[in-house]
Formats: C-alpha cells, structure tokens, sequence
C-alpha cells in the first residue's frame, strides 16, 4: 500500500495503491480529494471506470494509469500512478502488454479512417425509451397507459413523460433519460411488451416505448468520457479481400464444388495406393478440430452481444467467402509437401511460400516469408492452439464443477497426458482420434441446438426477421450496418481460420495423387465451422432471447441460452467445451511441429523436443492467469495470414490451373475412384 498527495489550487487528491493478490489484472486506486468545490469528476485513463468514481479497480499491475481530478468551478489535477507488480504471473503479465498493443496496431488498425474515409465514432441521432423494470427473460407484459407529454414535444432530461402498466396492476412512471423531440413507438393503451409474444421476447428492442430524437447526433461514450469508437480493423479487411478475390478467381468454386467436395469426404475418391498419410476425412477432421473450438461457443456470443442479431448474417456471407481461401491454401499445401523415406509428410505454408515463391524466380522473399510463418506458427501453436486453449477450457468446467476450482495444475497434468497419449503417435494418431472426437462433440453440439430450436420453433419467423432487420437496418447503438457487418465478418474470419494457412499443414497429409482433391475437401470447413456450427450457436441465443441480456457475453452467454430450455445441457456443454479445445490442442500440436521442424530440422529428435515443449505449455496454461501473454500469442494466430495470403496472391494462377485440369480429368473419368459394394 502507498500513499501520497498532490496540490493544485487548494485542491488536494490522496491516493491509496492497491495489490490485493497475485492474481493478474486485479489492481485498485482508491482516491480521496478535498479542497476546492464539489461534485468532482474523475477522468481516468481506464476506460471502464466511470467518470463519478474516485475508485478504479480490474486495473494491471505494472502499467501506468492516469487520472484528472475536476471539481466544479473547473479546477483540476492529474496524477499518474502505477500498482506495482510482484509475482512473477504479473511481471509477465505486464511486459507482455506492450507487445500486444504493438501487434494489436498492425492487426486491428483500421485504414479506412486513417485516410479519413470512415468516422469511427459510434454516434446515436435519437435515445430509445426503455420499459421501467424490464429485463431479458422477464415473464410479464407492459401496457403503455397515458402519455404525459405530447408527440413531438421538447422535452429535457429527468421530465416524466409517460405510465405504464405492468401486469395490469402495477403502475410505473417513465422519465425522459434525454433532452430532445419525443416520438411515440406505441399508441395509449397498447401493449408495449408481452412475453407471451414470442416476436416480442426475439425482437431487438420490443421493450422500447418511444423514442428522444438528440438535436444533433451524440457521440457514443465509455464510462470515463472517452468516445465508443467501431474501426474496420485491418486484418479483417485483409482475410475478407483475400477471400473475395479467390472466391472470383477460381469461378465461384465454394458453390460449384460442393458436391464433390461431399464425394471426396465420403471417400468415393480415395486411393489406398496414393502418397500421404491420412484419408481426406481425417485431414479434414483434424482441420475442423483445429478451429472448431470455444470462438464458436463463447466468441459467437460476444459477437451477438456486440453486432446484435444481423452479425448472424454477415458471419454466415464471410464463412461462404472464406471457402475459396481454404480451397487455394491447402490445394498448395499438397502441391508443394515432401514425404520422407519413413512415410513422414511435411507440408504447410512454409514449403509452398518458399519453393512455390522460389520458382517464380522471388527465391529470397520466399524464404523470409516462410521463415516469418513458421515463426509465427510455433507462437500460436503454444499460446491460441495450446494455453489459451487450456486455459479457457478449465475456466468452464470449475464454473459448472465447482470441485475442481484452485485445482487448475492437476488439470493441466491430466489434460497434458491426455494430449501426449495422442500426440505422440504422430499425424496418424492425431487424425484417428480427431476422426472419431470430432463427428461426435460435433452432432451432440448440434443436435442440442437443433432441440433448442425445435422447442421454440414458433419463434423461426421473427428470429430470421431480427437476423435480416439487423443486418440491414440496426440501431446505432449496433455500431450501424458497418459495425454490425465488421462484428460478423470479424467473427467468423477468426473463428475458421480461412487464408491463416493453418489448416495447409493438416490438408497436406492426405493421400492424393491430385494437389486440387484436397482443396475441394478443405473448403468444407468454413461451411462446418461457421455455416454450421457458428450460425445454430447464433440462432440459440436469437431464438431464446439471450441476445438483448446485457452485461453476461461469451460461453456463460450461450451456457444460460442452452439452459433456459435444456436445464441439465451446461454440464455437457462444459464437456463439450473440454472435448472442442482437446481436439483444438492435438491439431496445433501438429501444426506448431511442422513449423518447428522447418526451422530446427526434420529428425524425429526434434519433434520430440517440440512436443514435450508443448506439453509443458499445456500445464502452464491452465494452471495460471497469463492475460497478455494469451493474448499475444493468440494474435500471432491471425498474423500468420499477411505472409501467407500474399504468396497465395502470387500463385493463385498456378492454382486456377491445376483447378481446370483436375475438372478435365474428373469430367473425363480420369481419377480413381471406388468402384461401390455391390
């Protein structure tokens, strides 16, 4: 604890510095001001602490915060504090932030407004008229009774401005939370809100009585005063553009080759006599393990809680587009692998940015972005694919089994034997066990949200209207169709990983004869993980309301969705989220091996090394809180993307290519294919 105090004209602000444990991101800074004229109001640099407090807590260790005291004739100080960090966890912790925010520059820099062609600034032209006492999931009805001012009227901030009934019994006043012009939403003596109703309980703001059109459009604030702003971060623009432009260059292949991409999934094309390691089955099992995982439960809900029910549809648009990112990468990935003498395949990104680039006489620009990939690839594999994982993981289960709470090590212990048990055995262990986890954790996922849905089936017309209306025409407090497009399209990119070239390193292991084969397996992914999988967790929340809840986002978001109707699903969704980051971290593992081997050499030494690196990782992960760390490597994740989507750029020709022969030889009957069973 510290203390200390400044002055500034008769204004004097004492200070006490918190560390209540060793706990990272759990600071406090407690401030008492005396002298000049109260109220006070505290700017402080953390954004989540509102401008009345003298209290900023959830605060980092090691950073520096800041604070400007006012009070009110205008007299103000600022001061500069810092929690210091103590355990190592901190320290860490603490570093790493700059780190994140350097990247977080690159990644989430938005273009558009730098050049001045997009305001960032979330602004609102009118306030929406709550219902007093209402709540998501609330079981009553509201009736509007008497309107207090006229349509049209000025009005300023506090007026009463309207009755409402609810239940038909209990009157409750309603105060203008704005200055401006009224506009009535609903007439005297209708019903304002219904539970009964079921488009009232999937409309997005049902509860709404009128509306307090501002003067002049209001710039959207954070507690402590700074403006709410929704940029168009670079990397999305770069995944979505990348996606655009191969879905056009290779012919709309995400639709026209579907159905072969069914056929070849099913194994009607597979040859036992082709060079690989896994069917196109496993290495698509093992593919979607990779990016199946909590972003479909957890990061679809923070995406619905943000974006609003029209997220949903521009997630679904980006999945289909990020098809033919799939489709060209791991097309490469086959293209350009090298089997060893023992069976060994290695392949990935690295091989086709190095001698795909080094035949196009870019030899040198090859090698530094194949070197930056694998770099990136081992980064990620430890820290998203691994510990993030691990971490996440952990948190859900001791949230629904509260046994296993303080217990994070053993955990980690226990899930790191689990994943050596698998990983050790190579590609071919990992793809059987991917093989079979994944069709299960997937249908049982599924078919709970099937049930969900079927139960509430009446509620399919107004859930597909919030879905469309919200698209298209979303309040500003949605960040508007641009925030709510970006909210969709952000989702779905970092959720199937499409352009990453993560999934190139899985895909180049299958038994084929034909590099294309796979890519058409391949573009089923984003179909799965974002089409399938991300839109029914998208369509649980919408059909049972959870979608307007404020200030619960992520698994816990979906978890209630679930139980709402189904009470016993958490516990099998915490199961499930156990199985989805299982699988997620023996996809990585080999992911990050490949990557390791092309930089430290392809002996079977080496790889043992990396995995038993990986293995540590895993306990790591979910025995500590590593914050910045986590989110540092996780970005490496989506940074793999600028060095390989470039190199797919330069031979997206050279696929187009041997995508029209492969269609050659398949409409001539040129490929292998199983003569069935009769």
């Amino acid at each position: 604890m510290i203390a200390g105090s400044a002055f500034a004209q008769q204004l004097t602000v004492r200070e006490t510095i918190i560390n209540p444990s060793n706990i990272i991101n759990d600071g406090m800074i407690q401030l008492a001001v005396e002298g000049g004229q109260e109220p006070y109001t505290y700017k402080w640099s953390n954004q989540s602490t509102h401008l009345t407090s003298p209290e900023a807590s959830g605060l980092i260790e090691g950073r520096p915060y800041s604070v400007t005291v006012t009070d009110a004739n205008g007299v103000s100080v600022t001061k500069e504090y810092t929690i210091k960090a103590e355990s190592i966890t901190e320290i860490l912790n603490s570093k790493m932030v700059p780190a994140v925010n350097a990247i977080g520059s690159v990644l989430f820099w938005d273009p558009f407004a730098a050049f001045g062609i997009h305001d960032p600034v979330m602004y609102a032209e009118q306030k929406n008229v709550g219902t007093p006492g209402w709540q998501a999931g609330i079981d009553a009805k509201f009736v509007l009774k008497e309107w207090k001012k006229a349509e049209g009227a000025r009005i300023e901030k506090g007026e009463l401005i309207a009755v409402v009934t609810e239940n038909d019994s209990k009157e409750l006043e309603v105060f203008a939370p704005a200055s401006g012009t009224l506009k009535y939403l609903v007439e005297e003596g209708e019903v304002i809100y219904n539970a009964d109703n079921k488009e009232h309980v999937i409309e997005e703001g049902a509860h709404y009585l009128a509306q307090i059109k501002y003067d002049e459009p209001q710039a959207l604030l954070h507690p402590n005063g700074d403006k709410q702003q929704k940029g168009i971060p670079f990397i999305v623009v770069w995944l979505v553009v990348g996606a655009i432009f191969f879905t056009f260059r290779m012919g709309f292949i995400n639709l026209r080759g579907f159905r072969h991409a069914i056929d070849l999934a099913k194994g009607k094309y597979d040859d036992p006599n082709a060079p690989g390691q896994v069917t196109h089955f496993q290495a698509l099992a093992t593919a979607v393990s990779g990016t199946v995982g909590l972003g479909n439960i957890a990061g679809v809900a923070v995406a619905i809680s943000i974006g609003g029910a029209g997220a949903t549809f521009w997630m679904i648009i980006a999945g289909l587009l990020g098809m033919s990112s799939k489709f060209v990468e791991c097309t490469l990935g086959v293209k350009y692998r090298f089997i060893k003498s023992d069976g060994r395949v290695f392949g990935g990104p690295m091989n086709y940015l190095r001698y795909g680039l080094e035949k196009r006489g870019k030899k040198t620009l090859g090698k530094v972005m194949a070197g930056m990939f694998a770099v990136l690839a081992i980064g990620a594999s430890f820290g998203g694919g691994n510990m993030f994982q691990a971490n996440q993981s952990f948190e859900q289960l001791s949230g629904q089994f509260p046994m296993l709470q303080g217990g994070g090590f053993w955990f980690g212990i226990i899930t790191a034997i689990l994943v050596g048990v698998v990983i050790i055995g190579g590609i071919n262990s990992i793809a059987k066990v991917t093989g079979k986890i994944v069709p299960i954790m997937a249908s049982v996922y599924i078919v709970a949200c099937l049930a969900v849905i079927f139960i509430n089936i009446e509620n399919l017309g107004p859930a597909f209207g919030a879905i469309f209306d919200g698209a298209f025409s979303p309040t500003a407090l949605k960040g508007g169709v641009i925030g709510v497009l970006i909210t969709g399209f952000q989702r779905a990119a970092f959720s199937n990983e499409a352009g990453v070239g993560s999934a190139a390193i899985a895909h180049s292991t299958a038994k084929t004869n034909n590099p294309p084969s796979e890519g058409f397996v391949a573009l089923l992914e984003p179909f799965i993980d974002t089409v399938v999988v991300c839109t029914l967790t998208a369509l649980v929340l919408i059909f049972t309301g959870k979608h307007e809840i404020e200030g619960i986002a992520g698994a816990q978001l979906t978890s209630d969705a679930f139980a709402s109707v189904i009470s016993w699903f958490p516990y099998v969704l915490a199961a499930a989220v156990f199985l989805f980051a299982f699988s997620t971290m023996i996809s990585w593992s080999y992911y990050g091996m490949r990557a390791w081997t092309y930089i430290f050499g392809k002996s079977k030494r080496t790889e043992i090394v990396y995995k038993c690196l990986f293995l540590v990782f895993v306990v790591i992960g979910a025995s500590v809180s590593l914050g910045a760390v986590l989110d540092f490597s996780d970005m490496m994740i989506l940074a793999m993307s600028f060095p390989n989507i470039i190199g797919l750029y330069i031979m997206s020709g050279e696929v187009k290519s041997d995508l029209n022969e492969y269609l050659r030889k398949l409409k001539a009957g040129e490929l292998f294919r199983k003569i069935p069973v009769k």
